[in-house]
């Protein structure tokens, strides 16, 4: 099979250059001779006028839910990959919040079985940490699933106790393997623990989940990794200790990355409003916490971006602030609310930076193969320049976010109806085109 990429534009050495490229079964390669791609416009299979847009290495998402085996009614393998196609991902990295968990490897190929049957993009599932899922029952059967997983997680559920993510640590430490955590101690969850600041909260008493129950778990989490050597990584951090702790391990050596999402660095308590869709785990907190988030973006302390992709139906979403699942969906506007945002409005961090965020650092910490597109690097005529894995991105494209036109079963976002630039054009994956918009 053959496409023929014309008129691509594609960073380089941090600047956009023109270009074109021929995708060839499962690879990508760079073209300069100018007759030999007038004679590949004869004889490729598709010849795409990519007009200009932005090419890239596929995005990769390190923290999603597809809900199946178990919720289908929320989403499926297929619904999720689709969305994360439309959002221009190429490789997802799925929670264990399933039915059957991914605990032994008998479970966890029922998830891989359906994920070779319905997926349109790269799936790598967690397995869990402990058996039930439920951070206190006893570990997984982990070295039997070490060879089918990215890491061992119990997302949703902070290990409660210290012997225990000890001995998690120890065992993903001789399998070469990384712990990924969600931090919450909760024995620091009972009413009362924290109210947030937001004006709307205050004057509506609504109970918040205390920054204390995240950061304290990270900060005993960070010493363990720190003795055992494990590589660790905190999902979805939401408070300026958190970032604090982390900034500090890394300096001491402590083998860990961190990732955040993008709710938590464009809104905060002072955003809320009584609807489901603005309610997720950890929650939205105060302004010092999003703007400590930021400046951990800035300065590298936090790693990556992940969207938390937490898919529920309409009535799970539909019970306001108080009675509502947790969760929102964020694959399809992940990018362009970041480069809306964080690049041409805040100018908080360059596109360059974006794109790091979004798939080198993602790539090096999880072991994932993608192309070298937008390394550093001079490029030959023929050059291949790996997997092909792309998304092209029309940047300059502006549209209002409306989440009755998504892929996925959920449609819970906080940024419905936002004004936006940068939408997905198309997704290619091994060399399929898995997604084609306007």
């Amino acid at each position: 099979m053959k496409t023929l990429l014309k008129n691509c534009t594609i960073i380089r050495n941090k600047s956009f250059k023109k270009a074109d490229f021929l995708v060839l079964d499962d690879r990508v390669l760079y073209l300069q001779d100018k007759i030999k791609i007038h004679e590949l416009e004869k004889e490729s299979d598709h010849v795409i006028d990519c007009k200009n847009n932005l090419l890239l290495p596929g995005f990769i998402d390190v923290h999603v839910h597809f809900r199946e085996p178990g919720f289908s009614y929320k989403e499926t393998i297929k619904t999720g990959s689709l969305a994360a196609a439309r959002g221009g991902y190429t490789t997802c990295l799925t929670m264990p919040n399933l039915d059957p968990a991914p605990s032994t490897l008998e479970s966890l190929n029922k998830q891989l079985e359906i994920i070779r049957k319905d997926s349109c993009i790269h799936i790598i599932p967690y397995a869990t940490i402990t058996m039930n899922q439920d951070g206190r029952s006893r570990l997984s059967d982990m070295e039997a699933m070490k060879d089918y997983v990215c890491g061992y997680s119990d997302d949703g559920k902070g290990i409660q106790t210290n012997e225990l993510m000890k001995d998690a640590m120890q065992i993903a430490m001789q399998l070469d393997k990384i712990i990924v955590a969600h931090c919450e101690d909760e024995s620091l969850l009972k009413p009362g623990g924290a109210i947030h600041d937001g004006k709307y909260a205050k004057e509506n008493g609504f109970i918040g989940i205390s920054s204390e129950s995240e950061y304290k778990q990270v900060e005993r989490d960070l010493e363990i990794a720190k003795k055992t050597g494990c590589k660790y990584h905190v999902c979805h951090v939401s408070t300026k200790e958190s970032v604090e702790l982390i900034r500090k391990a890394k300096k001491e050596g402590v083998n860990v990355t961190c990732e955040t999402a993008p709710h938590y660095l464009i809104l905060s308590e002072e955003d809320l409003i009584d609807d489901g869709r603005f309610k997720m785990n950890p929650p939205l907190r105060s302004l010092k916490d999003k703007e400590a988030l930021r400046q951990g973006i800035i300065d590298g302390t936090i790693d990556m971006i992940a969207t938390d992709h937490a898919p529920h139906s309409k009535q799970e979403k539909s019970k306001g602030l108080k009675d509502s699942a947790f969760g929102i969906v964020g694959l399809e506007t992940a990018f362009p609310v970041l480069y809306t945002n964080l690049v041409l409005k805040d100018k908080l961090i360059t596109l360059n930076q974006l794109l790091n965020l979004m798939i080198i650092n993602p790539a090096r910490r999880f072991n994932i193969p993608i192309n070298s597109l937008i390394e550093d690097i001079d490029f030959i005529d023929n050059h291949d320049l790996g997997i092909a894995d792309l998304t092209l991105i029309d940047v300059n494209k502006q549209y209002n976010i409306d989440s009755n036109t998504f892929l996925s079963k959920g449609k819970a976002t906080p940024f419905d109806g936002y004004s936006v630039q940068g939408k997905t054009i198309f997704t290619i994956v091994n060399g399929k085109i898995v997604y084609q918009g306007e």
